[in-house]
């Protein structure tokens, strides 16, 4: 596992150097897809014994966190953003339903904002996908599943402002 992680933390550097904005990530999404395509690498990366959020690498120097996630059974989470940050959400076993929201009434620290669904999607073994700073979205796994995710920042360390959907 440490070579195959050294590898990709290597190649995200890289790329994140050349381009911390979104075109950046993008590349770092496609990386991800076309590493996830190896079992090698999804056996190394996200063994059965992973976590919930376990995380692999945080960078010392551009911030960012490589992170394995391993769900055993059905699990969701409300529409959420990443705050200031960032995220790539990229499916190593298993499938994610995920839901993009669109703003209805800002948040605030007392209050929940509020959020209208726009989209619905699958994310499938291989598939990477970024949500830049500000995206609400929501996944749901209805069985076991696994990813990598990759955050601009240490989102444990961030309080976040809370979101509600809206008919």
């Amino acid at each position: 596992m440490e070579r195959i992680l050294s590898d990709l933390v290597s190649q995200c550097r890289t790329l994140l150097q050349a381009d911390s904005g979104p075109e950046g990530r993008r590349q770092v999404a496609a990386l991800l897809s076309d590493q996830l395509a190896s079992p090698d690498v999804v056996a190394a990366l996200v063994p059965p014994s992973t976590g919930e959020r376990d995380l692999l690498y945080q960078d010392p120097d551009l911030g960012f966190c490589i992170l394995a996630h391993n769900y055993t059974g059905p699990k969701s989470s409300s529409p959420h953003d990443h705050g200031p940050s960032w995220a790539i959400y990229a499916q190593a076993r298993g499938e994610t339903e995920m839901t993009d929201f669109e703003l209805v009434t800002p948040a605030a620290e007392d209050r929940p904002g509020t959020v209208k669904a726009v989209r619905t999607y699958r994310l499938c073994p291989g598939d990477a996908h970024v949500y830049d700073e500000g995206d609400l979205h929501a996944p749901a796994r209805s069985g076991p599943t696994s990813l990598l995710r990759i955050e601009g920042t240490d989102m444990s360390r961030v309080k976040r402002l809370r979101y509600e959907a809206i008919a």
